[in-house]
């Protein structure tokens, strides 16, 4: 067994569905900016430019019929003090967003991160850089769940709501529960990701 996982024995390292269940819920409850033209678009892409480091997820208006496809409708993006959700269903382009998805010093973080990727590339080419699966790090750790939800009642004993996450992304409004889950994974995206950094380096100096 790998050292990082011997030091860790006495952390839980494994959640059921039942146990996320007995978790208080958690949500993101600070601002949240939906951006639903070009130039909302190009604005709030100006001023991610400068942060380090980004939650990173995804939404796609699910398909219910063998064959039937639907391209991401939304893109969240976490801050440390806000959520923006490019709503690109409307804008049918995330060209703003490019330079963020490509840049190596800007720091996206995420769960099941390259399939988001993949579906966005469909849309539109680009280089990504900069993106790090969050499972990645407590896989190492010895984590055996990898889902979002999962990481986030081992990580931060929290439980999210999933009720929004078969609903269509692309409708012409969201509703507060949409926005508010959409808002959350990404924010959680981000949290989980700097717990699992601040485990591994306590690991490490020990």
């Amino acid at each position: 067994m790998p050292e990082t996982t011997d030091k860790l024995t006495a952390e839980k390292r494994k959640i059921s569905k039942a146990e996320i269940n007995e978790l208080p819920l958690i949500a993101w409850e600070g601002e949240i900016k939906i951006l639903e033209s070009f130039e909302e678009m190009e604005a709030a892409a100006a001023v991610l430019a400068n942060e380090s480091h980004l939650g990173f997820d995804t939404e796609t208006r699910p398909s219910f019929k063998k064959g039937d496809y639907y391209p991401p409708a939304l893109i969240q993006l976490a801050t440390e003090r806000c959520v923006y959700l490019f709503r690109i269903s409307k804008t049918e382009t995330f060209d703003p967003l490019l330079p963020i998805l490509e840049s190596p010093d800007i720091l996206k973080t995420g769960v099941a991160i390259k399939d988001d990727v993949k579906e966005l590339r469909a849309m539109e080419d680009f280089t990504p850089s900069g993106f790090v699966e969050i499972a990645d790090i407590t896989v190492k750790l010895g984590y055996e769940n990898r889902g979002l939800r999962a990481l986030a009642g081992l990580l931060l004993q929290g439980r999210i709501s999933k009720a929004a996450q078969v609903s269509n992304w692309a409708r012409p409004e969201l509703d507060d529960k949409q926005v508010r889950y959409a808002a959350t994974d990404a924010w959680i995206s981000r949290e989980i990701y700097r717990q699992a950094v601040a485990e591994r380096d306590r690991v490490t100096k020990a």
